[in-house]
């Protein structure tokens, strides 16, 4: 599966796991967008898996078995491939991921609040998810918004930490305020210090040795160092 998955340039492989135990602390560790999911593994099944997930990434099952068709589907996975894998069927697969990863967008973006940033001169309306951080800046907050200039709005962080949906914007210490769903990468500098990246910004975020810690405890999977 690694082989043949390596060839979609848009889809990234955080990982892999043999038995039920090893996948569950990846996938929560990973936050992964799909899972490739065989129903047979070490420790139970991956139905057993499925059952333990609170949140539950798009799933396309992969087994050497046709006879659990009826039950899987029974868990709304999007595709059931049996091995060994047709390569025409695992492009179908990954077209179906992508539309419902698209479908799941677009209805966020139709759903999204809006929160009112007034500046000396003017109110801007703007939508929340498109926010990647909010910090503070004395009785002033910073406001990033992707792939735009910060703005910077005269109401405490605090007023936008009531103001906005937890999760996924996580207030990390006293004076940031991040949109987890927009985190890309977390470096390590040191021991005592981190870089958080965020999708849309372009600004990278230091945070000190109390926060880093609180971050690597949220985030325990490979950080880049």
């Amino acid at each position: 599966m690694r082989r043949l998955l390596g060839g979609y340039k848009q889809l990234e492989i955080v990982g892999e796991a043999a038995s039920l135990k090893t996948a569950m602390e990846l996938i929560r560790a990973e936050r992964p967008d799909a899972l490739f999911l065989d129903i047979e593994m070490h420790g139970g099944s991956g139905f057993d898996l499925l059952q333990d997930l609170q949140e539950r990434p798009d799933v396309v099952f992969v087994t050497a078995h046709d006879r659990y068709a009826v039950k899987a589907y029974d868990f709304s996975v999007l595709d059931y491939l049996l091995k060994p894998i047709d390569p025409e069927r695992l492009a179908e697969a990954v077209t179906k991921l992508e539309k419902a990863r698209a479908s799941r967008q677009a209805l966020l973006r139709s759903q999204a609040p809006a929160l009112r940033l007034r500046t000396n001169t003017r109110t801007l309306i703007q939508r929340v998810d498109c926010i990647a951080a909010m910090r503070a800046e004395g009785d002033y907050t910073r406001v990033f918004v992707a792939n735009s200039p910060a703005i910077l709005v005269g109401q405490s962080l605090g007023r936008f930490e009531a103001q906005v949906p937890t999760p996924p914007f996580l207030r990390i210490n006293r004076s940031l305020i991040v949109n987890t769903h927009r985190i890309r990468e977390i470096e390590t500098v040191d021991r005592d210090t981190m870089h958080i990246s965020l999708d849309g910004c372009a600004e990278a975020f230091v945070v000190g040795r109390a926060t880093a810690a609180r971050i690597r405890k949220l985030y325990p999977g490979p950080t880049t160092t």
